[in-house]
């Protein structure tokens, strides 16, 4: 901001001598506090519409086979209670699910409003999309329609298909339970965790590790706060760097390396 002043400074000081300088930068400064004022404003919408948008789509996804199961609906309830949602928060976020159940949710319009106050940050999409697939997974599988659904929804925020099979595959590797330091993760849990970091079996060390800190580096918990992540949020953007850890900890295993 103070380079707003700075160039309205020299401005003035050019067009009107010392006055212009004086005056210049006063109206710098006006305009630097302005804009740090929408700024600010940017960032709350982004957290409120993060909220809002993630379980009202939530709802459409959990709806998308026809049916909200039990299993659905719990793990909904449970998102309420691990990110210390007040009674206020608490219920918008169900207003909110019920809106998407509806059958006249524009699905595609709150994703696109979401995708343009987001700012398009590949991490932070991810991981709202990474919330809508462990909702829709609670059951023990993704069904067909709510498969389709994630696709559409990936490819507004700006992602694809294979950054939907990427989230799976992270899922499907962290939730297989832990494996013995003496035994080989299983096949397809190896195969998963391959998935998940973007590369394939034949990678070598170097890509591996160069895969894993891209990873990480974009879902740094502290990265997502910055881009909008709301503070109770955070423990969902933990979660997914503890994910990726167990990817990469599987391949390394499978591997022999540190």
């Amino acid at each position: 901001m103070s380079a707003i002043i700075l160039f309205c400074a020299l401005i003035g000081l050019y067009l009107k001598g010392l006055l212009g300088l004086i005056i210049g930068a006063l109206v710098g400064y006006l305009l630097s506090t302005l804009a740090s004022a929408r700024v600010a404003q940017d960032f709350d919408r982004v957290r409120e519409q993060f909220l809002e948008t993630s379980f009202a789509v939530m709802g459409a996804l959990c709806k998308a086979d026809g049916v909200v199961t039990r299993d659905e609906i719990r793990v909904t309830e449970q998102l309420f209670a691990r990110l210390h949602l007040s009674p206020e928060q608490t219920e918008l976020a169900k207003a909110a699910f019920n809106r998407g159940k509806s059958p006249d949710f524009d699905l595609d319009g709150h994703v696109d409003a979401f995708a343009g106050l987001a700012r398009l940050d590949g991490g932070l999409l991810q991981l709202f999309l990474q919330m809508q697939m462990s909702a829709v997974a609670a059951d023990g599988q993704v069904h067909p329609a709510e498969h389709a659904m994630l696709v559409r929804i990936a490819r507004r925020l700006g992602l694809a298909e294979i950054d939907v099979a990427r989230l799976e595959a992270l899922l499907r590797a962290a939730a297989g339970g832990a494996t013995p330091s003496s035994a080989p993760p299983p096949r397809q849990r190896l195969d998963d965790a391959y998935t998940a970091l973007g590369v394939t079996p034949d990678a070598t060390e170097a890509q591996l590790k160069r895969a894993y800190r891209k990873l990480m580096q974009e879902n740094h918990p502290d990265k997502l706060a910055a881009k909008g992540l709301p503070e109770n949020m955070r423990t969902l953007a933990e979660e997914r760097a503890r994910e990726i850890n167990v990817a990469f900890d599987l391949i390394k295993k499978a591997r022999g390396f540190t």
